[in-house]
């Protein structure tokens, strides 16, 4: 963890060079403790528009236990999801943009000593069906398709000022090579980060053509791999950096399953926080958790790695 404090702002590519960061955890295990149903098609994107100050608490959450990066609620933040709802438009973006203004104000509120940062999540295609594709990738679109999916919401986003952009949880190369098309131009650096199912991502790319597409993308700090098994990081962490030279991120789920059909987590958790050890050993430098990783298993990992 970085030891700079506000008196001293840091970019965040800047502090990867200087020592490892620590991001969040699951933003939806987080918000259904606090006792909020995320059952819809929209998850925690509906909660943007009806429950704002909740998203901000769980970001305060994650920053009092020691992360030093909120990733924003708008994952399956969309202007197709959104209009499936009857909400125009202009109200998503307004939406879309103010999940960066929650994490925003979420830090000012954490008064930490050490500098915060907000990482604005672009999730994948599959997200916004909400039929658990985007655990295998392939929609059957071009990546030009897919580059016109993503764009308007990643410019939304870029125009809130965050931080970086998180291109998170991508199952296809296809969709990365789209991802990493979408950002040039934006003015915002990113992070790449996959999910994957041993070597390769969820699609059967293998991991080291999948890595290689943003190994001269300027504008991507770090590339890595997110909700996944966390098994499948220490592997998975080392082609990353031999691959790209670049810092690698890694925030894998707690090792339970997600069951699309019943929208619900099935096995038990295999993510102990001493596992970071051999991750940051191995070249990660943005450490965190996903789905069903909390405050408290991220309050671990800040212990550990500061240790």
């Amino acid at each position: 963890m970085t030891s700079n404090t506000p008196d001293t702002p840091l970019g965040l590519a800047d502090a990867l060079a200087a020592g490892t960061v620590v991001l969040d955890g699951g933003m939806s295990n987080q918000l259904e403790s606090a006792g909020h149903d995320l059952s819809d098609e929209l998850w925690s994107a509906r909660l943007l528009a009806e429950r704002p100050e909740a998203i901000a608490e769980a970001h305060l959450a994650y920053f009092e236990a020691g992360a030093d990066v909120a990733i924003t609620a708008s994952y399956q933040a969309t202007f197709e999801g959104f209009g499936k709802r009857g909400i125009g438009r202009e109200r998503a973006a307004e939406l879309i943009g103010l999940s960066v203004g929650l994490a925003r104000e979420a830090a000012r509120r954490a008064r930490a000593a050490r500098p915060l940062w907000v990482a604005a999540s672009v999730g994948p295609y599959g997200a916004m069906l909400a039929d658990g594709s985007e655990y295998r990738g392939r929609y059957g679109l071009t990546v030009d398709e897919l580059e016109r999916f993503h764009r308007p919401r990643m410019e939304v986003l870029a125009a809130a000022a965050p931080d970086v952009l998180a291109l998170e949880t991508v199952p296809d190369a296809d969709e990365a090579t789209a991802l990493l098309r979408a950002v040039h131009g934006l003015g915002v650096p990113a992070w790449l980060s996959y999910t994957v199912t041993g070597d390769r991502t969820r699609a059967g790319q293998p991991l080291q053509e999948a890595f290689a597409l943003a190994a001269d993308v300027d504008e991507v700090i770090a590339v890595g791999v997110n909700c996944c098994a966390p098994e499948d990081v220490d592997a998975a962490v080392e082609t990353a950096a031999r691959v790209t030279g670049k810092p690698v991120v890694v925030y894998p789920n707690s090792g339970e399953t997600w069951d699309a059909e019943a929208r619900a987590w099935s096995g038990r958790s295999t993510f102990t926080p001493e596992q970071v050890e051999g991750w940051r050993s191995a070249g990660a430098r943005l450490i965190g958790g996903c789905c069903r990783v909390g405050p408290e298993a991220i309050m671990s990992i800040a212990r550990t790695l500061t240790a």
